[in-house]
């Protein structure tokens, strides 16, 4: 699961992916794309952990991609290429500037949201209308196309010339004729407003934008720095529960729709990751093919049921441990054991 962080110049694109990875750097490389892979925090993975004293404990995890600003510059006479190292990536979040700089001119943040928005759907279009160019001509020399493809890429083409976003429109964003493309506006977008001091920051006007926070990546990219110790410290003497950038993992992850299953045992507590309303059979396989081609059963305990019982032994008596077939959808916090013959 990877999202990529885009934002004008200025932004704090790389202040926030620091923030978000711990991956500090006193000298930045701007001609180098930068990953980091952060674990989801999950209270119910440390409870679990706990209770089994597993050998080895494991998060989900989310990766987060920070393009190089010498590759964007090269793609900058080209509207189409200058979202193209970030084509790959699951989702997207766009960082956008509200505070103050000396010798710039004041933060308008929902300007600068609506700038890059356009400049995603001008690189969509262009995209679009470079297929429909070659299917049209392959029909002249003779070469039927699909009909399907071609009324889908009509339908962008339209939404597109509407200045509407691909993801406006969840039939196209996630037709599986259409992901070769890579739509950039297709892609789940969290829109986080940066701010520096929040006592002196202009409020956010975030009216119309579906998914967005406020952070301070300056205070965040500090928080990073200290031990995890330390940083606790600091959050309680300012009443804080938790890092925003926590906050921002956690949503990363909820934007594109994807859940956590457990397995426990002594050897290993480990979290899961799947989109959804995925089947038990084809979540068996996120585990190993194998496991989904033997598949007999799923023993499944939700989360909650196990912490009301106390213990697996006991969820068992109370009878909240049940056997699921291959149709059941899992759902976010199930513990499964799959029963399964090869």
């Amino acid at each position: 699961m990877k999202l990529g962080i885009i934002g004008l110049p200025g932004s704090g694109k790389a202040t926030t992916f620091e923030a978000l990875t711990h991956n500090i750097q006193d000298i930045q490389n701007k001609a180098e794309d930068r990953i980091g892979t952060i674990r989801v925090p999950d209270q119910r993975v440390g409870i679990l952990h706990q209770m089994y004293q597993p050998k080895k404990t494991i998060y989900a995890q989310v990766e987060y991609f920070l393009p190089s600003s010498a590759g964007q510059k090269k793609a900058k006479d080209n509207p189409a290429m200058i979202f193209n190292p970030v084509r790959d990536c699951d989702a997207l979040i766009q960082v956008i500037r509200n505070f103050k700089t000396y010798g710039e001119e004041a933060p308008s943040p929902k300007k600068d949201y609506m700038t890059l928005e356009g400049e995603m759907i001008l690189s969509d279009l262009l995209v679009v209308e470079k297929r429909l160019e070659r299917l049209e001509l392959d029909a002249k020399r003779g070469k039927k196309g699909t009909p399907e493809e071609l009324a889908l890429l009509a339908e962008c083409k339209t939404c597109l010339e509407k200045d509407l976003p691909i993801r406006s429109h969840p039939d196209l964003a996630h037709s599986p004729l259409l992901r070769g493309f890579a739509f950039i506006s297709g892609r789940p977008l969290l829109v986080l407003f940066n701010n520096m001091d929040e006592d002196n920051d202009p409020p956010v006007d975030a009216s119309g934008i579906e998914n967005a926070m406020v952070i301070r990546s300056k205070l965040e990219q500090e928080l990073a720095k200290m031990s995890e110790e330390e940083a606790k410290e600091f959050l309680a003497e300012f009443g804080i529960t938790e890092s925003a950038m926590d906050r921002v993992i956690l949503k990363s992850y909820d934007l594109q729709g994807m859940i956590s299953f457990f397995t426990v045992g002594e050897d290993e507590v480990k979290a899961w990751t799947l989109k959804k309303s995925t089947p038990a059979v084809e979540a068996a396989g996120v585990i190993h093919s194998d496991i989904q081609q033997g598949f007999i059963r799923a023993e499944v305990l939700a989360y909650e049921d196990l912490m009301a019982a106390g213990s697996y032994a006991e969820a068992r008596k109370k009878g909240t441990v049940r056997l699921e077939g291959k149709t059941y959808e899992v759902k976010d916090g199930d513990i499964i054991n799959f029963r399964f013959n090869v």
